[in-house]
């Protein structure tokens, strides 16, 4: 088939690939200068006689999602258009590949790597199911590596989950109709093979099959048959994935136990729960004794652990967790001095600091506190006014000044109205010391 040079407003510039039902093209968006992926559905396919009504219907479901799940682990979805003639989805072009390279056993992602790449999934997806919408086609092909490697040492990067055509929604302003026959079996929960009413835990139950066969390189169930598959899916329980990875931490067994339960009750009942074992089991697993790098999934779970961020969505912690910086700090060690330029603030994760001037104990901080941010937010004058310095040893968040200007506006109003809070709070504890002399 000949590449079309262009589709609607977008000019067409290679095949990125092509699958039973539509084929898709790297395309450029003059208008908004920047690359994209087309996706260019067969025109016999929405008008096959025996399945056209369920192509049709997948079509819609992802093009619906136009501009409304805005994640930054979600390929988001700019524009669909369907005429007699043409229908196709224009998305967010991923640079990379899918997750399929990285499960045989000889390409194995390191466990660190793999557990961020799920607890990013679980997040992703909390947020799909918030807005209202359920996969039901998770798989390694439908999330992708940004930016990715060509080897599992090399492999890097963000992940974005992609192909919502088999979604289910259950939004207040949208209902579809549950439409059986869709998804990958080896993935399937037992209510998704029984075609019985599914909720976000059949997503839940597919990533932990994804889980499973990226720490082991197999699949849970193998069988030559969608009977024999559907069989075990129902039936039978897999061998642990430390049956074939010994360098796995063993919490995460119970990890992907719990998410492949095979009924509702004792399987995951929330992302919330996935996510947070995730990040304790790899938290325990201790990779080093002294530890230069911090895990995205332990840096997004720290920041929500503070009152600070409390009102901070899901979307906006992402971006913190990026433009951040992320220290182990030794005792004794300066943190802020008094008269130096402040050019960022920061939060203490653990431990206890001093502050002073001139050599005299002005107060400590405790485990979450905000500091330095009175020389970042006051104009004209963005000099410490003591001295920061710590007492044990610590993990301290820093945010440049730069970043937070450049942070997006929704962030940054969150960022001052934290300050505000911690500008009174202060205020209300100097006023009752005064009170009580």
């Amino acid at each position: 088939m000949a590449i079309p040079r262009q589709i609607g407003k977008y000019e067409i510039r290679k095949k990125l690939g092509e699958g039973a039902t539509s084929i898709v093209y790297l395309g450029y968006d003059p208008f908004a200068e920047r690359e994209v992926a087309v996706k260019a559905i067969f025109p016999e396919i929405l008008q096959d006689k025996n399945r056209g009504q369920l192509y049709r219907h997948l079509f819609m479901t992802e093009a619906s999602l136009a501009g409304k799940l805005m994640h930054p682990h979600i390929v988001q979805i700019f524009d669909a258009v369907t005429t007699d003639e043409q229908s196709y989805i224009v998305m967010e072009y991923v640079r990379g590949g899918t997750l399929e390279p990285f499960c045989t056993p000889s390409t194995l992602l390191p466990v660190d790597r793999l557990v961020e790449v799920i607890f990013k999934c679980t997040r992703a997806l909390d947020y799909a199911f918030r807005a209202g919408v359920t996969h039901r086609d998770i798989k390694p092909a439908n999330i992708l590596l940004v930016n990715a490697g060509d080897s599992a040492e090399r492999a890097s990067g963000d992940i974005k989950i992609s192909d919502f055509g088999a979604a289910l929604m259950t939004t207040g302003e949208q209902s579809r109709t549950q439409v059986s026959g869709v998804g990958s079996p080896a993935y399937m929960s037992p209510q998704q093979v029984r075609e019985m009413t599914l909720n976000h835990q059949t997503d839940i139950y597919s990533l932990g099959v994804v889980m499973y066969q990226l720490l082991t390189g197999r699949l849970p169930f193998q069988s030559n048959s969608n009977y024999g598959m559907i069989y075990q899916i129902c039936n039978t329980d897999p061998p642990p994935p430390s049956t074939f990875r010994a360098d796995m931490p063993a919490g995460l067994d119970a990890v992907v136990a719990r998410a492949m339960q095979k009924e509702i009750e004792p399987r995951y009942q929330s992302w919330e729960e996935f996510s947070h074992d995730l990040a304790q089991s790899f938290r325990n697993k201790q990779l080093a004794a002294h530890r230069h790098a911090f895990p995205d999934s332990e840096k997004f779970e720290s920041l929500r652990a503070l009152s600070f961020f409390a009102g901070f969505s899901d979307v906006d912690l992402w971006e913190v967790v990026r433009f951040s910086r992320w220290d182990e700090v030794a005792p004794g060690t300066v943190i802020m001095r008094d008269g130096e330029r402040g050019d960022f603030f920061a939060f203490l994760l653990d431990g206890e600091m001093a502050v002073s001037k001139v050599g005299h104990t002005l107060g400590t901080l405790a485990a979450g506190e905000c500091f330095g941010e009175m020389a970042v937010i006051r104009r004209g004058a963005h000099t410490r006014g003591a001295d920061v310095l710590a007492r044990t040893a610590t993990r301290v968040v820093t945010i440049s000044a730069q970043s937070l200007e450049n942070a997006s506006k929704v962030c940054r109003m969150h960022f001052y109205q934290g300050f505000l809070d911690v500008i009174a709070g202060r205020l209300d504890d100097a006023n009752a010391r005064l009170a009580a002399i």
